[in-house]
């Protein structure tokens, strides 16, 4: 879509968000079949430029530049190893069942849709959980350490929002273990010739030619020199819209540029990168706070929370008996107890407090 000039009324859009036709259990399976493939001898000619270089650009990058690509991949920050993925330390689900517990993709996508309040697009959610199998041996074999029960095999540990145990993690460090796979990979393909690294690069524009993507504007903040770049693809990774929310949790809020230049040029502006929504902050006490606070995890967990059932007790908390203690989320949802969704605990966490 080509923006319109300066005081002509806007074009006439659709929104169309390319989900293929079909069941929603065989829809992506039916495109990926039915879609044109590049052989080994013609991906060589193709230029692909990726901008971001967190799990999912850094990713694609390397995935990319494996099959044959010639890879273009930017970043603002310094290194790619500085990316925001290493904040999201808590884990990542995957169905693989294997504590035999009823967990299954039909079951992951349940929990994901209703997870999301209903509004998650469902024919994406379903092939997240589709993925979620593949995606645990892929990062294991790129070295991610994952915890490990005793005889070797990996562990889960139960999260919120679900009543199986789904969450592969490496104790508190999980996005910080899984960039350093991604960027473990990206780096043999920078040493193999086919992705190169350009770091310290702000994107200013978008090149669309004939309605597709095919290049970007790049300022060097090094330099201060404006820089072009053309290739046959541009995939954007750049993170969520942290600024929607003013103060959110992420430690740096500035990383929408690219989608706020691809939105100047034609597209819609939607869903951007499932930006996830934390209900368990710790209001702003004061202006010296750049960012919320997140409250524990410990919050949702297979640990027992409680508070005293009489209001101003002024006990210590090891000497209250078991009878005159409220395990209030226990009480009001016992299919779940502590693994309730987050938004759920909070709420009644902020009930029981007031």
């Amino acid at each position: 879509m080509t923006p319109p000039a300066a005081g002509s009324a806007p074009p006439t859009s659709r929104l169309d968000a390319r989900v293929p036709a079909g069941p929603i259990s065989a829809k992506w399976d039916r495109h990926q079949f039915e879609l044109k493939l590049v052989s080994p001898a013609n991906r060589r000619r193709f230029t692909v430029i990726v901008v971001g270089t967190g799990l999912a650009g850094g990713a694609a990058a390397a995935t990319l530049g494996e099959l044959g690509y010639n890879v273009l991949n930017f970043c603002i920050q310094d290194s790619p190893r500085r990316a925001h993925s290493i904040a999201a330390q808590g884990g990542i689900n995957a169905a693989k069942n294997y504590q035999n517990d009823g967990d299954s993709i039909q079951r992951l996508f349940y929990d994901t849709v209703k997870g999301g309040d209903y509004r998650a697009r469902e024919a994406n959610v379903f092939r997240l959980a589709q993925l979620s199998v593949r995606i645990i041996d892929h990062c294991v074999a790129q070295g991610v350490p994952f915890a490990r029960e005793y005889g070797g095999l990996l562990d889960n540990r139960s999260f919120g929002g679900a009543q199986v145990s789904r969450t592969f993690y490496a104790r508190g460090q999980t996005g910080q273990q899984l960039l350093l796979g991604a960027y473990q990979a990206l780096l043999r393909q920078v040493q193999a010739g086919t992705v190169r690294i350009f770091p310290r690069r702000e994107m200013l524009d978008l090149v669309v030619v004939d309605g597709r993507a095919r290049g970007i504007v790049a300022r060097n903040l090094i330099t201060g020199a404006i820089e072009r770049y053309a290739a046959h693809a541009v995939v954007l990774a750049t993170g969520g819209y942290g600024n929607a929310y003013f103060l959110s949790t992420n430690a740096v809020n500035s990383n929408a540029t690219a989608i706020w230049r691809a939105y100047k040029r034609g597209a819609f502006f939607a869903n951007p990168c499932f930006t996830q929504i934390h209900p368990t902050c710790i209001p702003v006490s004061g202006e010296h706070q750049s960012k919320l606070t997140l409250m524990s995890e410990s919050l949702r967990n297979d640990g027992r929370v409680w508070v005293p059932r009489q209001a101003g007790d002024r006990r210590p908390p090891s000497d209250i008996p078991e009878a005159e203690r409220d395990y209030f989320l226990e009480r009001r949802y016992p299919a779940f107890g502590n693994l309730v969704p987050r938004d759920v605990a909070s709420r009644a966490a902020k009930q029981v407090c007031d």
